[in-house]
């Protein structure tokens, strides 16, 4: 049972900021993760413009009171410049999605893709061994990426509209793991695991991620869409009888650890 949030003086602010904000779940969950461990923690949503991000993060280097910032679309690619040190994972990503004071510096990781597979494992499948199929090479997608290879796929096929983008990342994910990823496209079929790294789905109108008239119900398909709770691309996936992820189970799985960073239970290995 979820303890009362104390708020004072005293209270340790984590913003948690995008664009746009209005989807994330994390200021309730691990707020309460907090407050039941007995720490007197925060998260906030910040909504900041892409433009507007550096002078934010100027802003926030100056609060004292902020010993930690989430970061999610669209801001975790431009997060990392602003670290001195990211771990590894980051850094092989390109991109942060939790920022750590220590002092007047900041530590990134990227824990995104620990989470989304972590939420996939819960749902009983183990990508080792398989071909998988990723569309998106962004913050998120980048870090999913690089934990698809490090949990023993046989390969990686990546597809993003921006070919500069996933050609970049296709060339930092065959520094840390040679020869296992390449150029996909939208067509699913021989693929074991299905991944949508993007925010489409996640407006009425979007376009699938997927062409999901080729999905068969052998196939393991996951999202990073967590409103609509059940998006296009897994209500199609269940449609047809394959397992499936969507955006919460990574959110789920990865709650415990984002809070434990905030709080400096854990730390980043940078």
């Amino acid at each position: 049972m979820t303890q009362q949030l104390k708020v004072d003086g005293e209270t340790r602010i984590f913003p948690i900021v995008g664009h746009p904000i209005g989807q994330v779940k994390s200021p309730t969950s691990l707020s309460g993760i907090m407050a039941d461990k007995g720490f007197n923690g925060m998260v906030v949503p910040i909504d900041i413009l892409p433009k507007d991000l550096p002078g934010w993060l100027t802003q926030a280097n100056a609060m004292r009171n902020v010993d930690g910032i989430i970061v999610t679309v669209p801001h975790k690619v431009a997060c990392l410049a602003f670290c001195a040190r990211v771990s590894a994972r980051a850094r092989a990503s390109g991109a942060v999605n939790i920022m750590i004071r220590d002092g007047n510096e900041w530590i990134g990781d990227a824990t995104d893709g620990h989470g989304y597979l972590d939420g996939i494992a819960a749902e009983g499948f183990d990508v080792s061994g398989k071909p998988a199929l990723l569309v998106g090479a962004g913050g998120a997608g980048s870090a999913i990426a690089y934990e698809i290879l490090a949990r023993g796929a046989s390969e990686l096929a990546l597809h993003d509209i921006d070919a500069a983008k996933r050609d970049a990342l296709l060339a930092r994910l065959n520094e840390a793991f040679p020869g296992k990823a390449r150029a996909g496209s939208t067509d699913p079929r021989g693929f074991a695991l299905v991944a949508n790294a993007t925010p489409l789905g996640m407006r009425e109108g979007d376009l699938l991620p997927v062409q999901t008239e080729f999905l068969t119900s052998g196939q393991f398909v996951a999202d990073v869409v967590t409103r609509p709770a059940v998006p296009p691309l897994i209500a199609a996936a269940r449609a047809v009888g394959c397992g499936t992820m969507p955006g919460s189970g990574m959110f789920d799985a990865q709650a415990t650890l984002l809070a434990e960073l905030l709080m400096g239970v854990r730390s980043i290995e940078a």
